[in-house]
């Protein structure tokens, strides 16, 4: 077959390395592989071993909204600190409420955000390309990113079957969900879809009639165990996560057993890029942790370890180590509640201490404490003897690491990107005749 991976180029690489091992996998079971994306994330693409197309221009999406967020950051902290700090995103931040407590007002008017300022910004600079190498090349299934829209609108301009792939809880399916059955309610006037809108005016461009697997695919690859997936309703294909952090060296350190319990915060980039940094102090956790008997290993960017003004005699700061490396050797993992870091954490079996502020994480590390193998605190309230408290806890407690290590298992017996292969092929056999 020919498989064509779609996303828009996004700064934050987890979206694009979740795809890296299943593109893998397909090439080595024979298929042709393609990663379609802008032209800024060509370099990504070409050192991970794959063949990029590059598709349309860069958008401006990440480098305006920083510039807007700094803004709000200095002149209104407090509006600031409430709906940015906290993951407001509307209309998605209702993904995990109660069904009652949404109204299809709300669910409208987020996504009519959501389209304004985001969908039409990174889709529509690569749509028409992107619709154009299809036709060309002909694949057979189109692997997307949830956001990128044009994906869907080129494979049906195509006659692909086509697929999402998740790279977060799939809070996208579940809005969808939830948006139509309340929509389905209302009358009239009322009944607006800005995303159904907008997605029909892009595809009848290219002779493309909305159908609603445009917002969701035939079906989609989740890579979050049972335990961790937020219910859609719709097809759902379980892939195992399989860890892939870039081109990476092992430093000498890492190859040997630690000699006392390693415990390793890691806290993402997008905080410190986007968001100047974190909303407490990284000093009072590394204060808090001093004395503790244990081998803190922090990978933290050069702006953040310049705020530190000490650094404790238990600590190691490095700017980068390759999660998949660093992670197995070490006793408790504290991190944001990230995607690529949490599944990682959960596939070694390694108790986990998230602190969550952005997007999907507040729900995310919810239910990742619910299967006993975290603890959690919301951004907002974090401090250093909380931390410290937890930390603890974490270490001293067995049964963190007894859920941890169902919940190891529960991964593992989740099919690898390889045994999806074939799965693959029927169901782009099936796909195929309704495109």
């Amino acid at each position: 077959m020919r498989i064509l991976f779609a996303s828009y180029s996004e700064k934050l690489q987890t979206v694009f390395q979740t795809c890296v091992p299943l593109a893998w996998a397909l090439r080595t079971a024979g298929h042709e592989v393609r990663i379609a994306s802008q032209p800024e994330l060509t370099g990504l693409i070409t050192r991970a071993g794959l063949t990029a197309v590059p598709v349309g221009r860069d958008h401006n999406l990440w480098r305006t909204q920083e510039r807007l967020l700094r803004n709000l950051a200095a002149r209104h902290p407090k509006i600031y600190a409430e709906q940015v700090r906290t993951g407001r995103m509307p209309p998605f931040d209702r993904a995990d409420e109660p069904a009652a407590n949404t109204t299809p007002e709300e669910l409208v008017a987020g996504y009519r955000w959501t389209v304004s300022s985001w969908y039409r910004t990174v889709n529509q600079p690569m749509i028409a390309e992107l619709v154009e190498f299809c036709r060309a090349w002909r694949p057979d299934l189109v692997i997307w990113e949830p956001g990128t829209y044009a994906a869907p609108i080129a494979a049906k301009a195509c006659g692909a079957a086509h697929a999402r792939l998740l790279w977060c809880l799939d809070f996208f399916g579940r809005t969808r969900e939830r948006f139509l059955r309340l929509h389905g309610q209302c009358a009239g006037q009322d009944r607006e879809d800005p995303l159904g809108r907008w997605l029909a005016e892009q595809a009848s461009t290219y002779g493309v009639e909305f159908a609603e697997d445009l917002t969701t695919g035939h079906f989609t690859l989740e890579q979050l165990p049972a335990a961790l997936r937020m219910d859609t309703g719709l097809h759902c294909v379980p892939m195992r996560y399989v860890p892939y952090n870039g081109p990476a060296v092992v430093p000498r350190w890492l190859r040997e057993p630690p000699s006392k319990p390693r415990v390793v915060l890691t806290l993402g980039v997008a905080m410190a890029e986007r968001f100047g940094g974190h909303g407490w102090s990284l000093q009072s956790l590394f204060d808090e942790l001093a004395d503790l008997d244990i081998e803190l290993v922090a990978t933290l960017p050069d702006s953040e370890r310049a705020k530190l003004a000490r650094i404790p005699d238990n600590a190691r700061i490095i700017p980068f180590a390759p999660l998949h490396a660093l992670v197995p050797g070490c006793s408790v993992v504290v991190h944001h509640a990230g995607f690529g870091t949490l599944a990682t954490a959960a596939l070694h079996g390694v108790p986990q201490l998230t602190v969550p502020e952005q997007f999907d994480a507040p729900p995310l590390a919810s239910r990742l404490a619910a299967t006993g193998a975290s603890l959690s605190i919301p951004g907002a309230e974090v401090n250093g003897p909380a931390l410290r408290k937890a930390v603890s806890r974490l270490l001293d407690e067995p049964s963190f690491s007894a859920s941890a290590r169902r919940l190891r298992e529960e991964m593992l017996a989740m099919p690898s990107p390889n045994e999806l292969a074939g799965d693959l092929e029927r169901l782009t056999t099936r796909y195929r005749a309704l495109a």
